[in-house]
């Protein structure tokens, strides 16, 4: 089955879609062995983890297709990637749309910012969006691009209030399956119902505020929303364990103190296939001519 048809298959049958971010293809084999329903590729994370820089699409549409093909890859649930602005007007959209479906995503997230974008993590000054008009023509040829219907196109809006509603209507009535607001600029929790209950198709969430505490499937349910994603989890785990055991080692100048914090050698051959690649390797490297 392909992973795009897996995904149309979950959203009739879930409730609810759970996923954590990816930054790479290791991060999401972690992230399918931990058993969520799908990987959701971070554009902070692979730009964090691939250039060592902010999310203001410092990378290239090719090389965070490079990134998000290689998740996609390693892993046999469905990824939704996150295609920033999708590089440039309609025209490019469409291409990226093509590139990632050709890729084997299931699914990719469009935002309505200027290009090059803003990260809105942690800026003072709020993004800059392009007109709603323009917002709407770049989801319009997301939808005419894509040749699998299964293919999903997340529209998602950096803007608040009453524009938000606005432009997030607008792009489902130009095909966006579904919506991805910004949550921390809508208020709060109840804020967001208020926008689930104002749209016309359900809404894609990124739990980056309400990661700590969680929301009940109630509220949940309330925002008429179907994805609930946990973009920055693996980054910020992998990231403070490293920093941690590093300075450890450095200091002591052995591991022994940090035995308990890693992984065998053998648990982590097995998550990446050692295995299969010494069958592989018997069976036709060891074949006499």
């Amino acid at each position: 089955m392909r992973k795009t048809t897996a995904l149309r298959r979950m959203i009739e049958e879930k409730e609810f879609i759970y996923t954590a971010g990816a930054y790479d293809a290791l991060s999401g084999k972690m992230i399918e062995r931990a058993g969520f329903d799908a990987v959701f590729t971070t554009g902070f994370g692979v730009s964090a983890s691939f250039l060592g820089l902010p999310d203001a699409e410092l990378y290239t549409a090719t090389e965070n297709l490079m990134v998000v093909q290689n998740i996609s890859n390693a892993v046999d649930v469905p990824v939704i990637a996150d295609a920033d602005t999708g590089y440039g007007n309609a025209i490019n959209v469409m291409r990226t749309v093509r590139s990632f479906e050709n890729a084997g995503i299931a699914g990719i997230t469009l935002e309505d910012q200027l290009v090059p974008k803003r990260c809105p993590l942690g800026i003072t000054t709020k993004p800059e969006l392009i007109p709603i008009e323009e917002g709407i023509a770049k989801i319009k040829a997301a939808v005419d691009a894509r040749t699998d219907p299964d293919f999903v196109i997340i529209g998602r809006t950096d803007a608040e209030g009453d524009e938000a509603v606005e432009r997030a209507n607008a792009y489902i009535e130009a095909g966006a399956d579904f919506i991805q607001p910004l949550s921390y600029v809508n208020g709060d929790e109840y804020g967001l119902v208020k926008f689930g209950k104002s749209i016309k198709a359900p809404i894609s969430l990124q739990m980056i505020k309400y990661a700590e505490n969680g929301l009940p499937e109630e509220l949940l349910r309330e925002m008429n929303c179907k994805f609930v994603h946990f973009p920055l989890v693996s980054l910020l785990l992998t990231s403070a364990a490293i920093q941690k055991g590093l300075n450890e080692v450095v200091t002591t100048r052995k591991t022994k103190e940090i035995q308990g914090d890693m992984m065998t050698l053998n648990e982590f051959k097995e998550i990446i296939g050692f295995k299969e690649i010494e069958e592989l390797q018997e069976k036709y490297l060891s074949a006499k001519v």
